[in-house]
């Protein structure tokens, strides 16, 4: 009888905690954003502070200061494609909302103790709708100090969520960090770590994606040759590249990476070697190099700036030549920095090289 007792007891216990557990308010979620957001208010949101997911747009030579930008909404400091940026946004607060980790550090103490300058560079994760299949890594463009991870990563890891992939983004290391190419070494690091993590990301190694934007497609373009390409650090081959109005010729700009960011003196060899600014895309395509999708606007005056005919034209022109899978369009207006092209000739772009990015990997 006496155990019997203990037991309806503690059953009576033990249902009174969960009536009481049901009754509780559930404990509120972080909020998502909007594009009239203001960027204060962005980088004070639990999820996107608890996720350590960066949202300054600058290096630590001329660093964002807490009160720049901080009173423009998200709107104004993205401009036109900013649904497909907050769509981004609120993946990851979606993801920290629902216990998923965001953000990876690439490097160990121990390298970031040797070079400071590693400290910085992380890997987002934003899940696929289903484990098993093709992921896209991606890569915002740089001005020097500044760059475009919120308007151009996270709008197009918006897109990529909706088409279904695994996407991750990619903080490399810009302005003076990026001597002795600490920006494309973190590229080839991501890489590595993508793959020999691809069970935990529930993600296929091979036949991935690099998206890349201005800067970001260069070093793109980069992995995929045989100079200093994924062959160089024995990983598979990406299934295509996919670029936007990528950089493929540094042209007349060469100097000043190498003087500002390489230490160089006046007299010193102009081009000392394989620094990443001296490699021209359309010199190193092989017969072997990645399918590759990629596209610029006439009026980009980025592009203009460093003569546009040996930018997109002269690298389509190295494509077909060596015979490899390729796509370029060129759009009316679509100018530098477009993104995800929402609001430009180039919207739906990255929809189109997904396509191709499937097509040539089922091939």
């Amino acid at each position: 009888m006496k155990r019997d007792a203990a037991c309806a007891l503690a059953a009576f216990a033990a249902a009174a905690a969960l009536t009481a557990l049901l009754a509780a308010p559930a404990q509120a979620a972080t909020p998502y954003v909007t594009p009239e957001t203001t960027m204060a208010e962005v980088r004070a949101n639990e999820g996107i502070v608890g996720s350590g997911f960066n949202t300054w747009g600058r290096g630590t030579f001329f660093p964002e200061q807490p009160w720049q930008y901080g009173d423009w909404t998200l709107r104004r400091f993205v401009g036109a494609s900013v649904e497909d940026a907050v769509r981004g946004l609120n993946l990851v607060i979606e993801n920290y909302n629902d216990g998923i980790q965001v953000t990876y550090p690439l490097y160990t103490a121990e390298e970031i103790a040797a070079d400071p300058t590693k400290e910085g560079v992380e890997l987002y994760h934003f899940p696929g709708k289903q484990k098993g299949g093709k992921y896209a890594l991606v890569l915002s463009g740089n001005m020097l100090e500044r760059t475009a991870r919120v308007k151009e990563s996270a709008g197009a890891v918006s897109q990529l969520h909706e088409m279904g992939y695994t996407a991750f983004i990619l903080k490399y290391r810009a302005g003076h960090e990026i001597s002795k190419n600490g920006n494309y070494n973190d590229l080839v690091r991501a890489v590595q770590f993508i793959t020999e993590h691809a069970e935990m990301f529930g993600v296929l190694p091979e036949d991935y994606a690099l998206v890349g934007f201005s800067a970001g497609g260069h070093l793109c373009g980069m992995f995929g040759t045989d100079r200093m390409g994924y062959k160089n650090f024995g990983l598979p081959k990406p299934g295509a590249l996919l670029l936007a109005y990528p950089i493929v010729n540094y042209m007349y700009g060469k100097p000043g990476f190498l003087y500002v960011y390489d230490g160089a003196l006046p007299g010193d060899d102009l081009a000392p070697g394989d620094y990443y600014y001296n490699i021209e895309l359309d010199a190193e395509v092989m017969s072997d190099y990645p399918p590759t999708f990629h596209w610029f606007g006439k009026n980009d005056k980025t592009l203009g700036m460093i003569f546009t005919p040996l930018q997109g034209p002269a690298f389509d022109r190295a494509l077909e030549r060596c015979g490899v899978k390729h796509q370029m369009n060129v759009y009316d207006k679509a100018p530098h920095g477009s993104g995800t092209g929402t609001g430009t000739d180039a919207d739906g772009w990255l929809y189109d090289a997904a396509a191709f990015w499937e097509q040539v990997t089922a091939e």
